[in-house]
Formats: C-alpha cells, structure tokens, sequence
C-alpha cells in the first residue's frame, strides 16, 4: 500500500451542503437493522445445507462444521456491525496548508457476492481532495473493509467507499477504483479464470476535472 500525493491548483471547497447528507442514502441501501436468527437457529441451517449438498453433518468431519460457519460468518460480514461516518469522524486540521491529492494504492480487499455468497478478491485505489481537513490514512483502509464485509456487488461497493469519504470528510472530491477476481466467475457459471473485473466511481472535482482524474489513473499504475 503506497501513500502518494502530488500539487495543484485546485482550492475551491464543497458547499457544506453539496451532497453531504448523513442518511441512511449513504450506503444505497437501507441502514435499518436485519432481525438476526439465533446462533442455534444459524448452524442448523448450515447443517441441513451439508445434508442437502449430499454429506452427512452428524459424521466425525463434519459435526463441528456448523459452529465454525457461524464463526466465520461473523467475520465475513462484520461490516453490518460498523459505522463509516463514526470511523471518518477523528480528522485533523494542521495540515500546513496542504490541499492536493490524497492517494492510497493497492488496498487489498475482499468480499463475497450478494448472488452466490461467494468470495471476489481484488485490490483498491483511493484518493480524495481535502478540504480543510484531513483523515489518518489507515481509517480510508477501514471503510474499505466497512463495506467489504457485507454481502455486495463490486458496483455497489465502488459507490458506497465514495459516497461515504465524500461525505465524511466534506472533501472537495473522491476517486475510487477496484480492480477483483469474482469466484462466482472462476468456480461455477462460465468458468472463466482469472477475469479482472475493474469499476470506478468520480466525484467532485475528480468528475469535473479531466485533468486530475487522469491524474489519479495514471497513479493507480505500478510503471
């Protein structure tokens, strides 16, 4: 993961109401709270999925299964657990000044399919322009995570890390790109390995400035 920046001359600020709305609109879903079934009632259902798969989940191998699924399922999806806006909320003002590029390169990231609950893993490339604040580098890698663990589309999932820095930090404009290998692709379906699949979302002055996204493209490169 590097941590790039660069100079220019763009200094405007966001009107503090431009599309900085803290709803539940930033995630592009609802943030209503999903009624959990209890952990009994969740490795049953991993049992009778080993038994409709055609195993038996009362053998030796298999009779733990349940439990560790469960398990594993809570650190998929922890996402639902986390607040974006909470997470970008310490930001930092004594910056010197500072109002160019902000730009994190190849955060890893993975995530499973909302269609087929199964992994995509790729690599993400953000950046923003401040404003008058900035955040630790190491919180733009959290709401990556934030919105990977949760069932997803690599779109949606795009969209969600912009809309919720954008917001979060009032920032001038956001640049988000991803670049993953979908398993769902690669293990069942057409059964085609090692696709990139590559989305993008622009906001700002990143949308507004050919410039400084091809900027931000050209960064993304490892050349």
């Amino acid at each position: 993961m590097t941590l790039i920046s660069e100079k220019n001359e763009h200094t405007a600020c966001k009107s503090a109401n431009d599309d900085h709305k803290k709803s539940s609109r930033l995630n592009g879903r609802s943030l209503e709270p999903t009624k959990r079934p209890s952990k009994a009632q969740a490795q049953e259902a991993v049992r009778t999925l080993i038994a409709w798969a055609g195993d038996d989940p009362d053998r030796e191998g298999l009779r733990d299964t349940p439990s560790r699924v469960v398990k594993a399922y809570r650190e998929f999806y922890k996402g639902y657990e986390e607040d974006p806006i909470e997470i970008l909320s310490r930001t930092f003002d004594e910056v010197a000044g500072y109002d160019d590029m902000v730009m994190l390169r190849g955060i890893d990231m993975y995530s499973h399919c909302e269609h087929h609950m199964v992994p995509f893993i790729g690599k993400v490339h953000i950046a923003y322009m401040p404003c008058d604040k900035v955040v630790g580098i190491s919180k733009l890698a959290r709401i990556i995570d934030t919105f990977s663990r949760r069932l997803q589309t690599q779109e949606t999932l795009t969209a969600q890390i912009a809309n919720a820095v954008d917001t979060g930090l009032s920032s001038k404009g956001t640049a988000v790109m991803i670049e993953a290998v979908h398993q769902c692709m690669s293990l069942r379906g057409v059964h085609k390995q090692n696709v990139a699949t590559i989305t993008t979302r622009f906001t700002g002055v990143f949308k507004q400035d050919k410039d400084i996204k091809d900027r931000f493209m050209r960064l993304t490169k490892n050349d």
